[in-house]
């Protein structure tokens, strides 16, 4: 007895130790972790962000450099002369020399974009399962929608564009809110505001780690994003106060069409009226289960806390159910579960005063982030792109225009020599005058010895700068891969058409490596299209899409369920591709095989929807007994008399029926 009040005495007196100080801290679960220092945690995740985009410094620097001369402005690199620092434009301006540019990258960048819009390629779906290819064609309907909604068409021609400048795209595929609707929406990333882990390797983006991007955003804006309640409206108040009262001063930026000039800071943004807010998807890691269902040969993970409810239980009423069948218990099939460390994507969105705003698991069935990137070319962690290959011939090419002009402007042109002993009573001005003008007269003395006025012209400009410039245009055509036949220079006389149709598609094989990595990342976007797609429509949104499409009765399920494997084709929206179509619908029709309603509806042509209109009244009128327009005197007769029905039909199924 004793004893036992001594033990309650001391358990009542006994000093209670937190527990995360006396149980070991584990770090498997990597979120969790990081939360026991919520103080810092915002701020940890901020720095690793910060260095990732501090390293792409001179990434932004070259796509900097390599815009500028895109757009013309070729004079701004910085040379040192007599230890100043100057830009090149500064430099000939002090040597009184105007610094001329003639822009051939321009040029060379809209060839290529022709050449890639000239492509016309659609991502196209396709069920991996043979027995499921009639859903193909609906799914891609989907996706054709999809891209007619976010302006696919010139989102690529002007995602080509940057992809020459700097080699680098990004795309971001998000569902929310926008115009009005909401839907499943693919938004530009500006690469500036961009990074990713630099220690990624593999060239599709495979082993990536950390991404994401700096949005920079006015307070309206930011609240319908993250405010849910006053009290969360009252909490962005506070956390973007500055910005807050700034939102009513005028844009910064001077002029309409011309981007400011920017100093690219991580944490704070140029503009005061803005609020910066950084989006960062990172890998974090948790234990967790992947079992392999033995019954149904699904394999899937599993939270560790659900591993008794979804695998014991369920293994133990197998068990049950399969012994009271006669069952060996070696025969039964269980859930097999293995422990492991999973990683999974995490996003935060990001104050740069250390805030959360927002954070979780990703919400996408894909479970990746919702980034889409691709550079090009990716070796060893560098790119190198299109127009930074040309940029050495450009530049010289400019010197050469400079020096070309600086020297007929410094040559000798019609200058007018008079010796002093020859001057008579006119002044030297007058003379000037006189020299110029249409039948003038100029006074002199003569006298021998004394030479005549004389006018001096020299020809210094042929001393090789028109070869050197020619050399200079063949180079760019040589390293850019782009020659005259692409660019649609006329040929020679003596070029035959078939050699000619031979260059251009010669210099469309050079491109062709360029152009099918775009096609790669168009890829990419669409696959990744397709699963939020099919994450969040609904059967009715689905259905009101596709419909029946040619004949098919759509089962949103069914292709759910599929698994879809998505190729860039040649669109068949070409002309080229319609005429052959409709061709080979006239030949079937003229052999009887379809009718002209089939015919219409298939094809492509112009007319199609009045005619079969047209076609549609004249069903409905022959089904209410009435003569349309366009019936044989004979079946107008016994319409009219209303006796014989069975001319009716007659004249209905001659509509529907193939060509004799």
């Amino acid at each position: 007895m004793d004893v036992a009040n001594k033990k309650g005495n001391k358990d009542m007196g006994e000093r209670l130790n937190r527990l995360s100080r006396v149980k070991p801290r584990s770090d498997i679960d990597s979120v969790a972790h990081a939360k026991q220092y919520e103080g810092r945690r915002a701020f940890d995740i901020l720095m690793e962000a910060q260095s990732y985009w501090d390293n792409m410094m001179r990434f932004r620097e070259d796509r900097k450099r390599n815009k500028r001369y895109c757009y013309g402005d070729q004079w701004q690199d910085v040379v040192t002369v007599e230890g100043r620092q100057m830009t090149e434009e500064e430099y000939i301006k002090s040597q009184g020399n105007v610094p001329l540019k003639n822009n051939l990258i321009r040029r060379l960048m809209r060839n290529v974009i022709g050449v890639y819009r000239s492509q016309n390629k659609v991502p196209t779906c396709f069920a991996r399962d043979i027995k499921e290819q009639e859903l193909g064609e609906a799914t891609s309907e989907l996706l054709r929608y999809n891209m007619q909604l976010n302006k696919m068409n010139e989102m690529y021609a002007r995602t080509m564009e940057e992809f020459l400048i700097s080699g680098f795209v990004i795309y971001r595929k998000h569902y929310g809110w926008r115009n009005e609707t909401l839907d499943c929406w693919t938004d530009y990333v500006q690469p500036n505001n961009f990074f990713i882990d630099n220690n990624m390797r593999d060239f599709r983006g495979w082993d990536v780690s950390c991404l994401g991007e700096i949005h920079d955003i006015d307070f309206r804006a930011l609240c319908n994003k993250f405010a849910t309640s006053p009290a969360e409206y009252d909490r962005l108040a506070k956390i973007y106060e500055h910005a807050r009262h700034k939102s009513s001063l005028i844009d910064t930026c001077e002029q309409f069409g011309y981007s400011r000039r920017q100093n690219y800071d991580f944490l704070y943004a140029d503009d005061p009226t803005r609020c910066r807010v950084i989006e960062v998807w990172r890998k974090e890691s948790k234990p967790r289960y992947r079992c392999h269902d033995y019954n149904t040969g699904e394999v899937y993970k599993i939270e560790v806390e659900d591993y008794y409810d979804m695998v014991e239980a369920v293994n133990a009423d197998r068990i049950s159910r399969g012994t009271a069948a006669g069952m060996s218990e070696d025969d039964i099939p269980l859930i097999e579960a293995t422990w492991f460390v999973d990683d999974y994507w995490y996003f935060y969105y990001l104050t740069p005063f250390g805030d959360i705003l927002k954070e979780g698991e990703s919400p996408y069935e894909h479970k990746g982030h919702p980034y889409v990137f691709k550079a090009y070319p990716y070796i060893d962690g560098e790119i190198h792109s299109f127009v930074a290959d040309v940029i050495d011939q450009q530049r010289y090419t400019n010197r050469l225009i400079t020096l070309y002009d600086w020297i007929m402007r410094t040559s000798a042109k019609g200058v007018l020599l008079v010796p002093e002993e020859a001057i008579g009573s006119m002044d030297i001005n007058d003379i000037a005058d006189e020299w110029s003008r249409f039948n003038g007269v100029i006074a002199i003395k003569t006298k021998n010895g004394v030479p005549m006025p004389q006018q001096v012209a020299t020809n210094s400009t042929n001393i090789g700068i028109s070869e050197l410039l020619n050399l200079q245009l063949k180079f760019f055509e040589d390293i850019s891969g782009v020659n005259g036949a692409l660019q649609g220079k006329p040929g020679y006389s003596s070029t035959s058409g078939t050699l000619y149709a031979q260059q251009t598609q010669n210099a469309t094989m050079s491109l062709l490596d360029m152009l099918e990595s775009f096609s790669s990342f168009m890829d990419d976007g669409a696959y990744k299209d397709l699963k939020n797609i099919l994450q969040y429509y609904d059967d009715k949104k689905i259905v009101g899409i596709v419909g029946s499409h040619l004949g098919i009765n759509v089962n949103p399920q069914r292709i759910r369920n599929a698994e879809w494997d998505i190729r860039i084709s040649e669109s068949t929206d070409t002309p080229t591709h319609r005429q052959i179509a409709n061709d080979f619908l006239m030949e079937i029709w003229r052999a009887g095989q379809i009718s002209v309603q089939q015919m219409l509806e298939v094809g492509d042509f112009p007319f199609a929807d009045k005619l079969l209109q047209s076609l549609s009244a004249q069903q409905s009128q022959l089904k209410q007994g009435q003569v349309p327009d366009g019936v044989s005197p004979e079946l107008q007769r016994q319409v009219q008399q209303g006796a014989d029905m069975n001319a009716v039909n007659k004249a209905y199924n001659m509509l529907q029926q193939p060509a004799a």
